[in-house]
């Protein structure tokens, strides 16, 4: 199977589609550490291959930092909304220990979780989720919570307004919605 390029990927859109999703996910082999890794990607807009070799110790600390493995870049992590589920998942582990360990030894790698979220997505009936379904899913929500497009784009670190609001899916959105009833030379009977 060929990876989609990230701008076919989709966002989840609602609550409901996220719930669907956690469904199928709770009911994998390694649901705990699944779940955690989806809620993780979801409340963080980490790429995908920023979370799956994070240890323990990595972010058991007041003010993580990382460094992005795509642009070499020290990033700040702001876990304080889920901090609670991030002491439940990791009790008892210590801080050398993966946070995503694979079954084979060492940590989960992107094909790994690639492959789980797209066999996922096509029980959900969509060929549209990927890794960085995640990413996107958080840059939307925020984005439609805070209309702060700015601190948005900082955090993922875009250049332009443009390229975060595509990413997000929010132009295309925002096309349908301003089109929504558009009707140009037609009256109620014509044809």
């Amino acid at each position: 199977m060929t990876r989609k390029s990230t701008y076919n990927v989709q966002p989840f859109r609602s609550e409901t589609e996220i719930d669907d999703f956690l469904f199928f996910l709770r009911r994998t082999k390694n649901h705990k550490r699944d779940v955690f890794l989806f809620q993780f990607g979801l409340n963080t807009g980490l790429r995908m291959s920023d979370i799956v070799g994070l240890k323990v110790g990595d972010i058991n600390k007041p003010e993580p930092i990382i460094t992005e493995k795509k642009t070499g870049k020290k990033k700040r992590l702001f876990l304080d909304g889920i901090q609670d589920v991030i002491q439940n998942y990791i009790k008892g582990m210590d801080d050398d220990d993966y946070l995503f360990p694979s079954r084979k030894g060492g940590h989960l790698s992107v094909n790994a979780v690639y492959k789980l979220y797209t066999k996922i997505g096509r029980n959900l009936g969509r060929d549209d989720i990927g890794c960085h379904t995640l990413r996107k899913t958080y840059g939307r929500f925020y984005y439609l919570k805070t209309h702060d497009i700015a601190t948005l784009m900082y955090l993922f670190n875009h250049s332009s307004e443009k390229i975060t609001k595509r990413y997000i899916g929010i132009t295309d959105d925002e096309a349908k919605s301003s089109l929504k009833g558009f009707r140009i030379g037609i009256k109620g009977g014509d044809i």
